[in-house]
């Protein structure tokens, strides 16, 4: 599902965001990527889709190696991965209905395809009833649910999740998290950067915490291990 040998990214002012980083993920596999702020996270995450190149080594996603990757084919890609963004990233303009099915508007899925799937994963994150509001009408977690349903409407086999709770209160961040484990025991792979020490105390899963750049630990059925 995920390789990384040997990755390296360093910016262009110098800063080296990851540090010769190793790392497997398997298909249906659920990690959460832990560490202090300015660690590297999420440069680590922006290199699963591609919004981020390493400067040297090797990565793989759903055998297809990003390192040697173009950038017309990048789209092509992230058919197969879904991302969650922490401020949500919800067109203003488009109604919840609207939003999830840009996504399949995009990638020119069958018109008849269209309504049937985004109703499913409405009813999947319990917005079916909202369908027609605006994001200005929603809560914090009801914005993230539908980028939640935007994000696997198209089937993907692989969830990227960059801080999805990191805006929510504790209730509505619970709320989001069933989703994700729903997600999971689906068959979709979910790797999620998280500050949230409770759930991941809580919800046990593979733990990878970056510190310096580097993974520093990994563990299955882990904790979080950083204080507030």
């Amino acid at each position: 599902m995920i390789k990384m040998k040997d990755v390296w990214k360093t910016y262009p002012n110098g800063v080296m965001a990851v540090n010769g980083i190793d790392f497997k993920l398997d298909k249906g596999d659920f990690v959460y990527v832990v560490g202090p702020s300015g660690a590297g996270k999420s440069t680590f995450i922006k290199m699963i889709y591609r919004e981020e190149k390493p400067t040297k080594g090797k990565i793989v996603v759903n055998n297809i190696d990003l390192t040697r990757l173009k950038e017309r084919d990048v789209p092509k890609l992230r058919r197969k991965i879904g991302v969650v963004f922490q401020d949500f990233k919800l067109l203003p303009k488009l109604t919840v209905y609207e939003n999830v099915a840009f996504a399949l508007e995009v990638i020119e899925e069958a018109p008849e395809n269209i309504k049937r799937k985004v109703m499913d994963v409405l009813d999947l994150v319990k917005l079916k009833n909202k369908a027609r509001m605006y994001p200005d009408e929603l809560s914090g977690g009801e914005q993230q649910r539908v980028s939640i349903a935007r994000s696997i409407v198209n089937g993907p086999s692989l969830v990227v999740a960059d801080e999805p709770t990191g805006n929510l209160d504790p209730e509505t961040a619970w709320g989001i998290m069933d989703i994700f484990e729903d997600i999971n025991s689906r068959g979709t792979t979910v790797i999620m950067a998280t500050h949230n020490k409770e759930i991941v105390n809580t919800i046990k899963r593979r733990v990878v915490a970056i510190d310096g750049g580097r993974i520093v630990r990994d563990e299955q059925q882990g904790e979080y291990g950083y204080e507030d």
